[in-house]
């Protein structure tokens, strides 16, 4: 018996416009959550899955409006219980399409215990987590990834904390799915989405979001046109680890520590670059690569991580189904009657 209990692929005609919401999306104009949106919008209709069969699950921020902009079933949670509340609604019901739609806030702050244990269950639902290193929301407050030293409403002096990196969280919980895509490319999120939604597991993709409001350019080097070819790296399953506007750039591994070079330099060539693979069960690599950033190390971007591994649901069925075919007791009467009984008189 197949572990994996997923949703089943069916010949169901969808388009966009199925997805979209009547209800008025209030995300401040040039917000990078209107993109996300949109990208969703387009990959819900090629999953080939019934419309009823999709739940969107939010809990608290400006992210977490997402339920309302979709034309699915959606509950919008508390905040940081989005992953407790969307657990719950896949392992009461496995054959529906759950996707989580949170911020580094939300569920890395209050959310954060929920967040690792989903992760290290492997329960089949879909993470979105928007990451624009700010509360914006609540207006300005410093965030979970929020950079060390950054001048925000509730750190006048800068920040004393060291932020968290969501990738290495992911790894660090033993996640089986870790991508990363950025708001100002729809799309790469669009291709990533869909990969995404194909994986059997919990599959967390990072978004890098822009807050015009409170962080305003906070990815500004790898979103600006005169910059960003030098400081994101795409990852392609199979392919060499290469970057740059001509692809004249790479990475290496020099000493267990990853290395950015130069082809033709020093008689650098491109069978001395890294090949990825991205479903390594081992994570080291793909710890290394989550946690790279610039301006020393390009970011990657792509899908990162993607290995096979039971889900929770699935086994947790199978032990059902186990159990119903092995156990003695097969009625409330069985239950009643087993064990020592006595009678009243």
């Amino acid at each position: 018996m197949d572990q994996d209990m997923h949703t089943p692929a069916m010949n169901v005609k969808l388009t966009k416009e199925d997805f979209v919401s009547d209800q008025m999306v209030k995300w401040c104009p040039g917000c990078g959550d209107h993109a996300i949106l949109s990208s969703v919008e387009k990959v819900f209709p090629e999953l080939g899955i019934p419309k009823e069969n999709f739940v969107v699950v939010s809990g608290i921020g400006c992210s977490s409006r997402f339920p309302y902009y979709m034309n699915t079933y959606g509950i919008h949670g508390i905040h940081g219980r989005a992953a407790a509340i969307a657990s719950g609604v896949k392992i009461a019901r496995p054959e529906l399409s759950v996707w989580m739609i949170t911020g580094d806030g939300d569920c890395m702050a209050i959310g954060g215990n929920h967040f690792i244990h989903t992760i290290r269950r492997n329960i089949d639902i879909k993470i979105l987590l928007f990451n624009n290193k700010i509360y914006g929301l609540t207006k300005g407050q410093f965030s979970p990834t929020t950079p060390l030293g950054h001048v925000t409403k509730t750190s006048p002096q800068g920040t004393f904390e060291h932020p968290f990196n969501p990738g290495e969280l992911v790894m660090g919980s033993q996640g089986t799915f870790f991508a990363r895509a950025v708001d100002t490319n729809p799309r790469m999120m669009t291709e990533i989405f869909m990969i995404a939604a194909q994986h059997k597991g919990t599959a967390v993709t990072e978004i890098m979001q822009n807050c015009v409001i409170f962080n305003n350019k906070v990815h500004d080097l790898i979103t600006d046109k005169a910059t960003k070819d030098d400081h994101i790296i795409y990852l392609e399953h199979g392919k060499p680890m290469l970057f740059g506007k001509e692809n004249e750039k790479g990475l290496r591994l020099n000493n267990l520590r990853l290395e950015v070079v130069k082809l033709g330099e020093d008689g650098i060539t491109e069978k001395d670059i890294l090949v990825h693979d991205q479903t390594d069960p081992n994570p080291a690599l793909h710890m290394m690569l989550a946690g790279m950033a610039p301006p020393a190390y390009p970011m990657a971007m792509g899908v990162i991580r993607a290995v096979n591994k039971p889900t929770f649901e699935g086994l947790m069925e199978d032990k059902i189904r186990e159990m119903k075919a092995t156990s003695p007791i097969k009625n409330a009467d069985d239950l009643l009657n087993s064990g020592n009984t006595w009678e009243i008189s």
